[in-house]
């Protein structure tokens, strides 16, 4: 007769699994940053098939053996961005929400996770981390220049290259915000698609398949967003106040980027409606991204769109 595996094994079992998982992550090279989105499956797995008690027992498990083999600021990152990330979305699963409600949730997670991280790191250090990792692209770009010199290349080349850096170096460091978005939003992304291959393995129930990117809308929060943080950005810029600057020009850049995906998906509308092949679609979307000013247009477009609705008006026409 077989033997049914208990909650308790099971559970004990993907919390091993997951610390594997986690350190492998962290100290195996290159290889490494692609396991790191494996780490959340067996806690989803876990959460869906014994429920969210179970789940949440293996990330505290898993929390406790990364304390133990890898130190505090890791098994927190490790934890918050794929324990927890997991939980969520494995509790989302089993209350059968929507694929756009099981995404959010641990976008959010993960978003919070690499805020925390950040601020952890920089307490027990007691360095700026930002500043500190800032400082260190100087210090390569001041060697890259110097290695430039040494190859004889025009000082006056080279200065003018520095008066093109520093700016860029500054703008990375107020857009700290939005960096630790987009890595959160890359490990969301690879969690949720490893994830729903790994359910379908298993044969188990996923969320319904998100809607065709040229469904893609928005609330027209983001639309206010983009107005107010222009004005806050107007603001803390004009009367020196540094902390306004900060938040409005994350803001602004936020709700552009949200502005970008949704202008990006009316175009896949326009494009379905007026059957236009896949290659000039590929053509004009990388125009697009080499261009700016394109880009900068689409965004406006598409947060115009979440208050007019465009594709309504076109599918009357």
């Amino acid at each position: 007769m077989g033997s049914k595996v208990t909650p308790t094994v099971e559970g004990g079992l993907i919390a091993a699994l997951t610390v594997i998982l986690s350190l492998a992550a962290i100290y195996l090279p290159i290889i490494g940053a692609f396991v790191e989105f494996f780490c959340a499956i067996p806690i989803v797995v876990l959460t869906v098939r014994q429920g969210f008690k179970f789940g949440a027992s293996a990330v505290a498990v898993s929390f406790v053996l990364l304390l133990m083999f890898s130190g505090p600021i890791l098994a927190v990152r490790m934890t918050l961005s794929f324990g927890l990330c997991g939980l969520v979305l494995g509790q989302c699963l089993n209350r059968g929400l929507s694929a756009v409600k099981c995404f959010i949730p641990v976008l959010i997670m993960g978003f919070f996770a690499q805020i925390v991280s950040v601020a952890m790191l920089s307490i027990i250090s007691g360095v700026d981390v930002v500043e500190q990792d800032m400082k260190l692209v100087r210090e390569s770009f001041t060697q890259s220049f110097e290695i430039y010199e040494s190859m004889g290349v025009d000082p006056q080349v080279i200065n003018q290259t520095k008066e093109i850096v520093e700016p860029i170096v500054q703008l990375i460091a107020v857009l700290t915000p939005i960096i630790l978005f987009g890595v959160a939003l890359i490990n969301t992304v690879g969690t949720y698609i490893l994830s729903k291959w790994i359910f379908q393995k298993l044969r188990m129930k996923f969320a319904e398949p998100m809607p065709p990117f040229a469904q893609w809308r928005f609330s027209t929060v983001f639309l206010y967003i983009a107005a107010f943080s222009a004005l806050g950005l107007y603001w803390g810029q004009t009367r020196q106040i540094s902390v306004l600057y900060f938040i409005a020009f994350n803001a602004l850049v936020f709700a552009m980027i949200v502005g970008l995906t949704q202008g990006l998906s009316l175009l896949s509308f326009l494009a379905d409606k007026y059957n236009v092949s896949k290659f000039v679609r590929r053509i004009v979307f990388v125009i697009l991204i080499l261009n700016i000013f394109f880009l900068q247009v689409v965004a406006v477009t598409g947060l115009f769109d979440m208050l007019f609705d465009y594709r309504k008006h076109l599918k009357d026409s």
